[in-house]
């Protein structure tokens, strides 16, 4: 844990995963896994959840970026907004979002789900380096999904992180879509079926 309950129960300890720097701070929320409300104001950048990477101010730098999962000579053929990749042998096609899916990013992913759901029978969206939705973007999987589902397909969700599993859980569309642990146990599961 990064966000841990301090010794009095109002209040909370948050430890730099980059230098191991702690602070405590006063409860400014009752729930025990959103800690962002207590980070923001403090200068604190990181997950908004209790259990991702935090960093304190003076470490508050970009974090990594996750490996991009297209080849470097895709990038332009749709602006890097996503990855395709497909596999013919099982009639699928995998969309990898390179950023959250929200408002901003909703337009040209929609065009690329639209197509997707059209020409394959199964999709399966790679979410590893969208750590969160937005409305707008989770209006966009739900409507991907019925495309599929009229055609007689799927349309599977892989490696979502735990902010967008608590906005499916909250809107309670967690069992609407399958949700796989990574793209190699969806693979899996497809290839099994």
């Amino acid at each position: 844990m990064t966000a841990v309950p301090g010794v009095d129960a109002r209040t909370t300890i948050l430890i730099c995963d980059a230098c191991g720097a702690d602070q405590t701070t006063v409860e400014m929320t009752h729930d025990s896994d959103v800690v962002w409300p207590l980070m923001g104001p403090l200068g604190w950048t990181g997950s908004p959840f209790a259990t991702g990477r935090h960093h304190c101010p003076p470490c508050s730098v970009e974090p990594p970026a996750l490996p991009s999962p297209r080849p470097a000579d895709t990038a332009q053929l749709h602006g890097a907004a996503y990855d395709l990749h497909v596999l013919a042998e099982l009639d699928l096609i995998v969309i990898a979002p390179l950023t959250d899916i929200d408002a901003d990013s909703s337009g040209v992913l929609k065009e690329a789900l639209g197509q997707a759901t059209q020409s394959h029978r199964h999709v399966l969206v790679d979410m590893r380096a969208a750590g969160v939705i937005d409305s707008a973007g989770l209006g966009l999987l739900v409507r991907a999904r019925q495309d599929a589902r009229q055609r007689g397909g799927t349309l599977a969700l892989a490696a979502p992180s735990r902010y967008v599993l608590t906005v499916l859980h909250t809107m309670r569309l967690e069992r609407v879509f399958d949700v796989f642990a990574d793209t190699t146990a969806a693979l899996d599961s497809y290839r099994r079926a």
